[in-house]
């Protein structure tokens, strides 16, 4: 005999395959497990305990193990880098989950199967670059190549927090940009990511790679900001100014990339007028003021010299800017907004090119 109320829940289900309130619940956890994780690993990078649990060279006594322990002994450093180590294995165990039921209950949602298992991917590949960072004694490159993934996966989390609300959520409102305004969107994003990377690397390498105590590459120019000891750029000096040097050239290519994507959404708003969606407009502005907040913290911590927690602010505002910019992309990249490449929406047809 058929269950009446079975037949009732089968019927409410959404028909565009939109996951369950529980689903997106974990999208979210997901995507704030990450934020934490990498503002955490600041906390590592800045307490130099990235070793914490044994040294480079120690194999499994120093991970997956911690000092030989799967719960390590009371010690400082261990403490700060095994949280950092029981963060990633929740976000791991988190997207584990994910993917599980993306495959289980979602299956006809190629979109949502495919960015969960990407993303289950890319956490395991961190999760072993992880242990490799802490095998080669936190090599500069691996650092910052862990610093890399870790946005990478935020983004995808984004994403996947993206295709997974009603498709009528995602719809709502959209207007059409033209390709030089999506080509922004992309240079923004794969600039301010450069900057990032390019942060960790600096960081990194003051701290490691010849042992010394200061490798002299966050006080490469002193004191001085804009400039660097009277001049703009003076690349060529020294390895450590270049390094320095680097980091600032690609924030003032994101500032550039940043600022002409405001300007162009902002015409684009008044072109269109009140017909327009104001979301991509807020979320670019709101991507500026962060980037404005962002760059006063690299002028502190050059004029101020390094202080822990404008290192952890610095951090936290990067990936503050990192998110805001990957939301907005994706209002503005027609793959990541819910329409149909055959489909139109009536005010896209009628918004001028």
């Amino acid at each position: 005999m058929r269950n009446p109320l079975a037949q009732v829940t089968r019927q409410a289900a959404p028909s565009d395959g939109t996951p369950s309130a529980g689903f997106r619940r974990l999208v979210y956890l997901a995507i704030g497990l990450t934020f934490a994780i990498v503002i955490v690993g600041g906390i590592v990078r800045i307490s130099d305990s990235g070793l914490g649990c044994g040294p480079g060279g120690s194999g499994t006594h120093g991970w997956p193990l911690c000092g030989g322990r799967v719960i390590p002994l009371v010690d400082a450093n261990m403490i700060v880098e095994y949280s950092h180590r029981i963060l990633a294995a929740s976000l791991a165990v988190t997207i584990a989950l994910l993917a599980f039921r993306a495959w289980r209950h979602y299956r006809d949602r190629r979109d949502l199967v495919r960015v969960s298992f990407a993303a289950l991917g890319l956490v395991l590949f961190q999760a072993a670059l992880g242990g490799l960072t802490v095998e080669k004694g936190l090599e500069d490159e691996l650092v910052a190549a862990h610093l890399g993934v870790a946005m990478l996966q935020l983004g995808l989390l984004m994403l996947l927090a993206r295709i997974a609300v009603p498709a009528g959520d995602r719809r709502r409102g959209v207007i059409a940009v033209g390709s030089g305004t999506q080509l922004l969107a992309i240079g923004a994003s794969v600039a301010v990511l450069a900057t990032i990377v390019a942060g960790g690397y600096m960081s990194a390498n003051e701290l490691h790679g010849t042992g010394e105590p200061d490798r002299g590459t966050h006080t490469a120019c002193g004191n001085d900001f804009p400039s660097c000891g009277g001049e703009f750029m003076p690349f060529g000096r020294s390895r450590a100014l270049d390094i320095h040097l680097t980091h600032r050239a690609l924030m003032y290519l994101s500032c550039v990339l940043v600022l002409s994507l405001l300007v162009a959404v902002i015409r684009r708003r008044r072109s269109i007028g009140a017909a327009g969606d104001g979301r991509l407009t807020a979320a670019v502005s709101l991507t500026a003021a962060v980037l404005v907040v962002q760059v006063m913290l690299g002028a502190l911590n050059v004029w101020l010299g390094e202080h822990a927690w404008l290192v952890v602010a610095h951090l936290t505002v990067a990936t503050l800017l990192w998110a805001s910019l990957v939301y907005a992309s994706m209002l503005a990249l027609p793959a990541f907004r819910g329409v149909p490449s055959r489909a139109r929406e009536p005010e896209a047809e009628a918004a001028p090119a």
